[in-house]
């Protein structure tokens, strides 16, 4: 069983281009789900064991997740892991695979993203670039954030940017989730941030190094970026949803709102679903039948 699940989690790495940290999630999902059935079975779980799980095991293990804690979202999340691996392992053994992958996943009520307001986002680029202690960390600082709203990039995105990405070109290459590709412009407000911060940052920048560093020279962490937009939210009066990737919603809101394509956006964000770019700028039920109506070859 040990060796099947390294197999699948090579097969989800290669082929379906799954993150590192998705695959260390769909590891940790599934040894949690074989510890639990060896402890409710009494005996350990191999091939043949697992061939033969009942619906009455699946809900003892839903039942024991849920017991110790793991909210609705979590336990979906985990059994999607489960049910991928099992129907993987079932076409692979050639035993029925049923029980397993019909199981109801928890109800929950999705999260709709919180894009700041299109009229706050300026205060908060003023914000950044007026609240650090020196002034390169200061065009540092903007220069990220910039990134974040201008382009809809990830922090994760923005930071691995390397000195030999600087200047910025009118259009990133930018390696996503999942190793998905994605091509972004970039706005000249963010295109001069950026240069603005390389005139002033003290660190040696050598090519294959990372853009933005820290205070001591180091690569700048996502926690750096957190702070500061922690500091600015609470001298702005901001919710606690202002955070970095609240950035990416609004970027994607507020193209949305004047007038961008959605599939357009789609592309700009990486996502591969069109129904999650609707989740993610948190789109109304009226600014869809706008959409709609102004899109439909029959309207």
């Amino acid at each position: 069983m040990t060796f099947a699940l390294a197999e699948w989690l090579a097969h989800e790495s290669a082929l379906k281009a799954a993150s590192e940290n998705t695959i260390e999630a769909y590891q940790r999902d599934v040894l949690n789900f074989l510890s639990f059935m060896t402890q409710h079975h009494g005996a350990q779980q191999g091939l043949e064991p697992l061939s033969h799980i009942t619906i009455s095991d699946m809900r003892a293990w839903m039942a024991f997740e849920r017991g110790h804690g793991i909210a609705a979202r979590s336990l979906a999340r985990k059994l999607s892991a489960v049910k991928t691996f099992y129907g993987w392992l079932a076409d692979r053994e050639g035993f029925e695979p049923t029980t397993v992958l019909s199981t109801r996943a928890p109800k929950f009520q999705k999260k709709l993203p919180r894009p700041l307001p299109e009229e706050t986002t300026p205060a908060l680029l003023s914000q950044v670039e007026l609240q650090a202690s020196e002034p390169w960390v200061a065009t540092r600082d903007l220069a990220v954030v910039t990134l974040l709203y201008g382009c809809g990039l990830r922090i994760s995105e923005a930071l691995g940017l390397k000195t030999k990405d600087a200047p910025l070109p009118e259009i990133l290459r930018i390696v996503g989730k999942g190793g998905k590709e994605r091509i972004v412009p970039v706005i000249p407000a963010a295109r001069n941030a950026v240069d603005a911060y390389v005139t002033e940052c003290p660190h040696d920048l050598t090519e294959d190094m990372p853009l933005f560093r820290g205070v001591r020279g180091g690569a700048l962490g996502p926690r750096a970026i957190q702070k500061v937009m922690e500091k600015a939210r609470l001298q702005l009066g901001l919710p606690s949803s202002a955070t970095p990737h609240a950035l990416r919603h609004s970027f994607a809101t507020h193209l949305l709102s004047a007038g961008g394509d959605l599939r357009a956006i789609q592309e700009l964000l990486g996502h591969a679903s069109l129904s999650t770019t609707q989740a993610y700028t948190a789109v109304d039920s009226t600014r869809l039948m706008e959409i709609y109506d102004a899109a439909h070859p029959r309207s």
